[in-house]
C-alpha cells in the first residue's frame, strides 16, 4: 500500500481552498499516481481557533481560515467515499500541551502530525535561523530536545520531517549527530509514535529526504514505525518522489506502513 499522510488542501496555485473540490483534485492527481490513500494536514496555524496558542509572528498573522470549514470539507469527501483522511500538521510548543489537546479534541481527526518548526523563539527551516544564530552542534542539541518533547506529549500520531534540522546549514560531526539520532529515537519508541519518511527534502536547501538514513535505521530498530509523505502544498505535488521515500525505508527495514482511521493505526504492506 502507498500513502501520502501530509499534504495542504490549496489549489494548483498555492492558495487556501478548504473545500471538496480542492479536495478531489488532490485524488485525481493521487489515483494517477497510484497512490491508494492520501491525508490531508492543513497548518495548525492558519486558523482562527488556534490564535490562543501562538506568539510568534509568522503564526499570529496566519491565523485567518476557519477550522470547521477545513474538517468540513475532508470529512464530506471521505462521506462521498473518496480515499482520505483527516489530519492536521500541529506545531508542538512548550508549555501548551494542555491548550492544543483540549483545542483539537472536539475533531474528528485520523491522525495528527507533530512538527517542531521554532526552537527557543528561532526559525528551524528559515533563514537566518536557529543553525546560524547557535551553531550546528547546539542548534541540533536544542532541536532535539524539542522533538523528542513533542514526542512525549503525546499529543502526536506521527512526527513530520523528524529532522528538520537538516533543512539548511552546517552539521555536526557524524558522532555528535548519532547520539543524539539514538537518543531521539529511544524517546518516539518509548512514546509509542510513528515517524515520517518524507520526500520533500530533495525539494528543499539540504536535497535530501527525510530523515537521514542513520535515524530512519535507529528508528526500525526499536521497532518504531512510519507513515510516508510528500509535502505537497498543491495538488500536482501528490506522492511526487515518494518511490524514493519507499526505497529509503526498505533500505533501513521496513516492509510496512502505518495506515490511520480515527487515530486507531494498523500496518500495511508497503508500496
Amino acid at each position: 500500500m502507498i500513502v501520502d499522510y501530509h499534504m495542504h488542501l490549496r489549489d494548483p496555485d498555492e492558495r487556501i481552498d478548504h473545500t471538496v473540490e480542492a479536495v478531489e483534485r488532490f485524488v485525481e492527481v493521487a489515483a494517477e499516481r497510484n497512490v491508494d490513500e492520501i491525508g490531508f494536514s492543513e497548518h495548525v496555524y492558519y486558523f482562527m481557533q488556534t490564535r490562543a496558542l501562538w506568539s510568534e509572528p509568522y503564526h499570529v498573522e496566519r491565523c485567518a481560515y476557519d477550522l470547521e470549514a477545513y474538517v468540513g470539507a475532508v470529512v464530506e469527501a471521505k462521506e462521498r467515499g473518496l480515499p482520505v483522511k483527516l489530519g492536521l500538521e500541529v506545531d508542538y510548543v512548550a508549555g501548551r500541551e494542555r491548550e492544543t489537546a483540549d483545542l483539537l479534541a472536539p475533531y474528528p481527526w485520523d491522525y495528527l502530525l507533530g512538527s517542531v518548526h521554532y526552537v527557543d523563539g528561532f526559525p528551524v527551516d528559515q533563514e537566518p535561523g536557529l543553525v546560524e544564530k547557535l551553531g550546528p552542534l547546539e542548534a541540533w542539541r536544542r532541536y532535539f530536545v524539542w522533538l523528542r518533547n513533542a514526542a512525549r506529549s503525546g499529543l502526536f500520531d506521527s512526527l513530520a520531517h523528524p529532522d528538520l534540522v537538516r533543512h539548511h546549514g552546517p552539521r555536526p560531526d557524524t558522532e555528535a549527530a548519532r547520539w543524539l539520532y539514538e537518543e531521539t529515537a529511544d524517546a518516539i519508541e518509548a512514546a509509542g509514535a510513528c515517524i515520517e519518511v518524507s520526500s520533500a527534502g530533495l525539494h528543499k536547501p539540504v536535497g535530501e529526504l527525510y530523515p537521514d538514513p542513520p535515524l530512519l535505521e535507529a528508528c526500525h530498530a526499536r521497532g518504531v514505525s512510519i507513515t510516508l509523505a510528500s509535502d505537497a502544498h498543491v495538488p500536482q505535488n501528490v506522492g511526487r518522489d515518494l518511490d524514493r521515500a519507499i526505497e529509503l525505508a526498505r533500505a533501513a527495514g521496513y516492509e510496512t506502513v502505518t495506515v490511520f482511521d480515527r487515530r486507531e493505526r494498523r500496518q500495511e504492506t508497503l508500496g
